[in-house]
Formats: C-alpha cells, structure tokens, sequence
C-alpha cells in the first residue's frame, strides 16, 4: 500500500495554491510550471477538489483557483479523499474477505493501520503544511526565480 501519484500531485498543488492565493486567484497553469506537474492531470483533480468544495474557481480575467475554507479547515485527509485516493492496506477493501471469503488472520493489524494514516492525515492541515520551514524556503525561492525570469513578450500584429 502506496500513496499514488494523484494524492502526492494534489496535495503539493493545495500547497502551492494556499502559498499564493493572498495575491489573487491561482491559475493551474502556475501551479502546473511551478510543479511540474501536468496542466490537463491539474485540471482533473482541480474538478475533483472544487466538488468537494475545497476550492473555488474564479472566472474571467485573472480568474484561477483559491480555497474555499480557511487553511486551517483543509486536512490532508480531505485532499486525499477528495481526489478519490483510495488509503487501504487491507487485501479486501475493508469488506473482511481476504482469505477464502473469510476474514484474514491480519485484517485487524491492516485494519487498524487505515484508522491511524486516516487519523494522522486528518490532524495534519494545509496551514501546517504552508508554515513548514522547508515549504516556506521553496516558495520564497520560487517567487524570487520568478521575479528575476525575463517577461514574456507577446507579439501583436498590427494590420494597417
């Protein structure tokens, strides 16, 4: 049993986006450079986690992403399940029949271990992630890449 690459994304793009949403909306394509995780996986999860009414979409120019609740009310545990991020170490999804249609002699241990990850995930928010010194260290690094990054142009044709 394994965290999938679905939770990991989700959870470094709500951090991403809890980062910089004081300044306005958070496009995905952003979070898509600053994460280097796909644009259109972004979009898919984004869909999931607005559902679940985690965060909102804001519309038109300079429209993006920002939280729906405070920081503080989003547990990892809500990310994660908002995504469909199935965290089961049991062989038969909880429904006791690991073992011949039976109940295995170690459904108890796996049992118990979902009740803990779900417990600790639950007690973990996005504001304690955002106030990790390491979590702080990376964006300040990346808003200061961001400021030194040339502009980009945009090219416009003038027909006369």
């Amino acid at each position: 049993m394994r965290l999938t690459t679905k939770g990991r994304f989700a959870v470094t793009a709500m951090i991403d986006l809890a980062q910089r949403q004081a300044n306005g909306p958070v496009t995905l394509a952003g979070i898509s450079e600053r994460q280097k995780i796909s644009l259109s996986y972004l979009e898919q999860l984004f869909g999931k986690l607005r559902r679940h009414k985690i965060v909102a979409s804001v519309r038109g120019p300079g429209g993006g992403y920002r939280l729906a609740r405070g920081m503080n009310e989003v547990s990892v545990a809500d990310i994660i399940a908002a995504v469909d991020e199935p965290l089961d170490a049991t062989n038969c999804g909880g429904r006791e029949n690991c073992q011949d249609e039976q109940r295995c002699m170690t459904h108890d241990l796996w049992s118990n271990l979902n009740k803990r990850m779900h417990e600790y995930l639950a007690s973990v928010s996005l504001l304690d992630l955002v106030n990790q010194p390491k979590a702080k260290a990376i964006a300040a690094a990346i808003a200061v890449d961001e400021r030194l990054r040339p502009a980009r142009r945009v090219s416009v044709a003038v027909s006369a």
